[in-house]
């Protein structure tokens, strides 16, 4: 969990699903995290009536909206006013059962402890409905009451990352700095926009600005003209942001995620990890008039991070392009999203292996390994870096190779390069 804050909003109580209670169990089997419920709901579905916040006594009745979509109206009542809760709620089995709930969670629950949240090892939980903005201002404003100041971040230089000490960035500097967390296109496609998504770490950001980039030449410098503000859907252009605040900026194909903007000396963040693929695909275009197309669409959505991509070892762009996602929902939302914004139909044929490893020892260890037959029944590919990868087709496989083959250096996900080599040729 990399030790970070998480706070946990379920979503959907407009719609019948598990037991409040059965979720934190899940919460707790999956991920070995202890939950506490800040907000708790009062039924579910059609019986929807609102939720509890626990730290004010204070129910919030849920008036569903005439529109889909629509905002939904609160009513807000006392705990303690427990004639009117029962008359606004109108339903015996409901209101017995958020009695009963009450000294539950009071009696067994453990209690909400700041440094736990704050260490990763307690959440806050939350219950709503996204699609009605019922429960999601409480979500924000508990959000904000408990969050902490901007914190510092270990930077290092761009260029000879593993050879400079780390160095921590205070948000107090001068010095604008600032990670590329998230990148996006087509937010709106009449003007094929793409966006990168920055958080601030020190400094102000000031509208025209300019900064360097990790990735490029020391020398090159980029123009941050605007600003903006996101929101869901809503977007607001913003002419200053301070540390702790994330901004989208026009991103012109260089901002990657994992990437570092920054004014002064060089620095550079720690990258991102990639997620670790599950899944597995061939993917084409099968009419050849839509290859440029299909090319352009397909860079820009490895861009924002949708899938993986892979080739095999040498292949400069001609041979098959292989995807690589968590789960088959990533196939279809890139399948989706190349017809609805590019035009293009592409064609998938998925692969038989179970998961990806990235051979941090090298392409000589990979060569060393196959040629001793240890890699017989897995596929040696290359990601976007042109670093190898081993696809397996079960965990035993892997298991094993890593223990007999420690030279590889297996890791389940990598990291974008310190710097990109063809930048600063």
């Amino acid at each position: 969990m990399r030790n970070l804050p998480l706070f946990t909003f379920v979503n959907k109580m407009d719609s019948p699903g598990l037991s409040p209670y059965e979720i934190m169990d899940q919460i707790m089997e999956e991920f070995q995290l202890e939950t506490f419920p800040i907000v708790w709901p009062i039924g579910d579905g059609d019986r929807f009536k609102g939720v509890l916040d626990r730290l004010t006594d204070t129910v919030h009745f849920y008036q569903k909206p005439i529109k889909r979509g629509s905002k939904a109206e609160v009513i807000q009542v006392p705990f303690s006013d427990t004639a009117q809760i029962k008359e606004i709620i109108n339903d015996a089995e409901l209101f017995d059962r958020l009695m009963e709930d009450y000294e539950l969670l009071n009696e067994l629950i453990e209690p909400l402890d700041i440094t736990r949240v704050m260490a990763g090892t307690q959440s806050p939980m939350f219950f709503g409905s996204a699609m009605t903005n019922f429960g999601v201002q409480l979500f924000l404003d508990k959000f904000c009451d408990m969050g902490t100041k901007p914190l510092g971040r270990n930077a290092v230089t761009p260029t000879h990352p593993t050879e400079s000490d780390p160095q921590p960035i205070d948000p107090h500097s001068d010095e604008f700095s600032g990670f590329v967390f998230k990148t996006q296109a087509n937010l709106d496609p009449k003007h094929r926009d793409r966006l990168a998504y920055i958080r601030i770490v020190s400094g102000t950001y000031e509208k025209g600005m300019t900064v360097k980039h990790s990735r490029s030449k020391p020398s090159k410098k980029y123009n941050l003209a605007q600003a903006q503000a996101l929101f869901g859907s809503d977007r607001q252009s913003i002419d200053v942001a301070y540390p702790g605040d994330v901004i989208g900026i026009n991103n012109p194909g260089t901002f990657g995620i994992g990437d570092t903007l920054y004014t002064g000396s060089p620095v550079a963040f720690p990258g991102i990890p990639s997620f670790s693929p599950e899944k597995f695909a061939y993917l084409t275009s099968p009419n050849p008039s839509s290859r440029k197309a299909f090319q352009k669409g397909m860079d820009q959505l490895l861009a924002e991070g949708a899938v993986q991509s892979l080739r095999q070892r040498n292949d400069d762009g001609g041979g098959p392009l292989i995807l690589a996602a968590v789960g088959e929902l990533q196939f279809e939302v890139v399948q989706a999203r190349l017809l609805n914004e590019y035009g293009v139909e592409s064609r998938l044929e998925q692969i038989s292996y179970t998961l990806a490893r990235w051979a941090d020892g090298g392409w000589e260890s990979v060569d060393k390994a196959n040629a001793d037959g240890k890699l017989f029944g897995s596929m040696i590919v290359m990601d976007r870096w042109k670093r190898p990868v081993l696809l397996f087709r079960n965990d035993w496989k892997a298991a094993a190779v890593a223990v007999d083959e420690p030279y590889l250096e297996l890791a389940p996900w990598s990291k974008p390069p310190p710097y990109d080599e063809k930048e600063k040729r």
